[in-house]
């Protein structure tokens, strides 16, 4: 399994994910067509937002990858053009990285 995580990862997610033996590439800076292309969208099973700012990049990781099962772990609330999109929001408050990445993985 492969994971893409975009955003600050205070809650750590990434982490729980790597541990979970999940294959995570993490995103640097905005996430745009170019850097999820480089960074593997394509064959990306998890595309994971942090940072719900960059909520275009759901769009973006969609239309690059149709399969592909976004997951939110942030403690805002996304905005309503993206909440369509997403698989799965999950506030960091109420479930710890280490029980979601075993959910996921």
């Amino acid at each position: 399994m492969k994971a893409l995580v975009t955003g600050p990862d205070d809650g750590g997610i990434g982490d729980a994910l790597d541990a979970e033996g999940v294959e995570t590439i993490r995103v640097e800076g905005v996430a745009t067509a170019a850097s999820l292309d480089v960074a593997g969208i394509a064959d990306a099973d998890l595309f994971v937002l942090t940072d719900v700012a960059d909520a275009t990049a759901i769009s973006i990781a969609k239309e690059a990858n149709p399969d592909v099962k976004v997951v939110v772990y942030s403690r805002e609330s996304l905005p309503e053009f993206a909440r369509g999109q997403a698989d799965l929001a999950v506030d960091p408050e109420l479930l710890g990285p280490d029980v979601v990445a075993e959910e996921l993985a």
